[in-house]
């Protein structure tokens, strides 16, 4: 499966997380909190929302979400944030393999795509059977290395 946008260069890294056991909605929320930020920051989010520190905030799926101090309609999805992490920290080990200075790296790009779904059954009472869904996520993420500036 190829990523949703096309980089060239030598000064970005990538990972992917394939078939992750995540709710679709808690990862599409997350990424989106988490794109534009500093590797480091988003690894310091991650860890705090692991101990339910901050709240993500949420933009989408808001159907009886609770609202957070300070931030509006929120969660502490720490499943995902586990997953999410372990991929942006495969992915600064990518950058490093590559020599990048992983203190000026940003990510450029994160998503959440909808990835396979893993159907069994399940026998009930009087010969019938129930079908048990698994659903599966795919997360991608591209970091960039920015040099900064001098002025």
């Amino acid at each position: 499966m190829p990523y949703s946008i096309k980089v060239e260069g030598d000064k970005y890294a990538k990972a992917f997380g394939r078939d992750l056991p995540l709710s679709l909605k808690d990862s599409v929320n997350l990424c989106r909190a988490l794109k534009g930020m500093k590797l480091d920051d988003a690894k310091d989010f991650l860890e705090d929302v692991i101990k339910k520190k901050r709240a993500v905030p949420y933009f989408r799926y808001l159907d009886s979400i609770s609202h957070r101090h300070g931030i509006g309609p929120g969660r502490y999805p720490v499943k995902e944030a586990k997953h999410i992490l372990k991929v942006l920290e495969n992915a600064e080990a990518n950058a490093e393999n590559k020599d990048l200075d992983t203190d000026s790296l940003y990510i450029m790009h994160i998503a959440a795509h909808k990835g396979r779904v893993f159907k069994t059954y399940t026998p009930r009472a009087y010969g019938r059977a129930t079908e048990i869904r698994r659903d599966r996520v795919h997360i991608e993420v591209i970091l960039e290395e920015r040099v900064p500036e001098e002025e």
